[in-house]
């Protein structure tokens, strides 16, 4: 039995309820997506009992009235195992810098980036933002829109249409 199909076999002998769950993404690369209300058990027992004791990174993502929060966690063989989960937007999850330190930094990102609510989540500085950022803009979020940013362009104009600003052939020939 490979080491993933090991993996396998224990989450679900332990979460009876993600049996199949758990793909095989290739060699060394799993992945596993689980509920929020399942998400923090499942998350302990896999850094805990199953040794996946290095947290790379986490990354956010818009789904549209979802935020995702994927855990990229690692063993010391290599083998990454990238844990998502959900929650609707404005709904808070906990932080798991309790079990790893090093997620404060990432959560930070979430909270700026996405609008996430992180409960347990200490105070400090912003991140990646600058301090002076309006607090209500997340600029990964879908709906998002830069302050003062035109509207996007309709169809027939920009390049060639009628709004062109290059001139005609006939004005570039008397230059």
């Amino acid at each position: 039995m490979s080491e993933a199909e090991e993996i396998r076999a224990a989450i679900e002998a332990r979460f009876e309820a993600l049996r199949g769950a758990l793909r095989i993404q290739r060699e060394r690369r799993l992945w596993l997506e689980v509920g929020y209300p399942e998400f923090r058990p499942v998350f302990d027992f896999v850094a805990g009992d199953l040794g996946f004791g290095q947290l790379a990174t986490i990354s956010g993502t818009d789904e549209g009235s979802d935020l995702g929060f994927i855990y990229h966690l690692a063993r010391e063989s290599g083998t990454v195992l990238s844990l998502m989960t959900r929650a609707a937007k404005g709904e808070a999850v906990a932080s798991v810098g309790d079990r790893f330190p090093g997620a404060l930094i990432y959560e930070r990102e979430l909270v700026d980036l996405f609008g996430a609510q992180i409960t347990g989540l200490p105070e400090g500085p912003r991140y990646p933002l600058p301090d002076d950022w309006p607090p209500s803009e997340h600029p990964l979020l879908k709906s998002w829109q830069p302050r003062g940013a035109a509207a996007p362009a309709s169809e027939g104009a920009g390049a060639g249409g009628p709004d062109a600003s290059e001139g005609t052939d006939e004005e570039a020939g008397d230059a």
